[in-house]
């Protein structure tokens, strides 16, 4: 079974499907170009993105950039601009209603075989919304699009599965590449809470509160702060040396966890439970301090990524050893890992 066949064989366990780049020109477009080429036959697709793609020069540094290739009868929600952008024949099935700054996110039908250009929201409940319309019309699979800086669409409040893209234009040094790809993949993969009583409690604490603590007999402490960001000085002056759990819906950084860093000095061991891996802003270095001194982190709403796909090849002029790269990268991470090569 080659590559691409085992990424689609993946894909049927799923319906919406995130590709996440972690910079530009890491092979994002070009997996999306991959998987749309090779469905064709096997699915009905839909496509959205959440920020701009598909554009033939990147918009910000104004380099080359694959476009993205549709067949017909594909189904797009993309910004009205970025639709008339396109150049080939589509039908409008709905319009959304959802502004942007390159017009009204319109979904549309493809007539035509050819290159387009994908504006969406930037509002994950809008894209929640795109992403069930394009299943409440027949789609067996819908592809995101996403924008290298931004992860938090890969939710599993929004996408299935997601694919990770990373190379070498995220920095020269390979092993750098590497490390950060690896502690990225941990994020993301972040441990699911198991404990169907703590995810009941909680369920029902993020209805009315962001943040709170429960202890060993079950007790919750709702806290009347809107982030943590700020406030990790409120976290823990609440937390007893019988607090199993730090409930948090909002953002999860160093800040927070350096700041806990003393009291875990007393406490054997607490766990932070986050929503999502996406709200998780944490270095290497703070994270393995944070769990070397007794802390865990959880999360209520596992992600699954079924693959990473690679770029050797810098825009910038410069490349790694295409072998040795995805060599090492397999040999970090657990996960199936491709270089699909350039797209055409």
């Amino acid at each position: 079974m080659d590559e691409v066949k085992e990424i689609l064989t993946e894909l049927k366990k799923y319906k919406v499907v995130s590709i996440i780049g972690l910079a530009k020109n890491v092979s994002k477009t070009t997996t999306l170009n991959h998987l749309i080429r090779n469905a064709e036959g096997y699915y009905k697709i839909g496509l959205t993105s959440i920020g701009r793609d598909g554009e033939p020069y990147d918009v910000i540094t104004q380099l080359p950039k694959p476009r993205i290739f549709i067949n017909v009868g594909t189904y797009i929600a993309t910004a009205e601009h970025s639709f008339k952008a396109s150049g080939i024949e589509m039908e409008l099935i709905k319009a959304t209603g959802f502004q942007t700054p390159l017009g009204e996110i319109l979904i549309l039908k493809s007539n035509q075989n050819g290159y387009i250009e994908l504006a969406g929201p930037s509002i994950n409940s809008q894209l929640s919304k795109i992403c069930e319309e394009l299943l409440h019309l027949r789609c067996d699979l819908v592809l995101i699009d996403g924008a290298f800086d931004r992860k938090s669409f890969a939710t599993p409040l929004i996408s299935d599965a997601t694919i990770v893209s990373t190379g070498a234009s995220l920095d020269k040094d390979m092993n750098y590449v590497i490390d950060l790809t690896k502690h990225t993949i941990r994020l993301l993969t972040t441990e699911a809470e198991s404990d169907e009583t703590i995810i009941d409690l909680v369920q029902n604490m993020w209805k009315n509160a962001k943040i709170g603590i429960i202890n060993k007999d079950k007790s919750i402490k709702k806290l009347n702060i809107f982030t943590a960001l700020d406030s990790s000085s409120d976290v823990i002056k609440h937390i007893l040396p019988d607090t199993e759990y730090i409930i948090i819906k909002s953002a999860v950084t160093d800040n927070l966890l350096k700041a806990l860093f003393k009291p875990l000095k007393k406490y054997k061991r607490i766990t932070i439970l986050a929503e999502d891996a996406t709200k998780l802003f944490i270095s290497k270095q703070t994270l393995n301090n944070f769990e070397k001194k007794g802390g865990c982190i959880k999360v209520l709403n596992p992600i699954k990524v079924i693959a990473i796909t690679i770029n050797p090849t810098s825009p910038l002029g410069f490349e790694f050893n295409k072998l040795e790269f995805l060599s090492l990268l397999k040999e970090k991470i657990n996960l199936p890992i491709y270089n699909l090569g350039p797209c055409d």
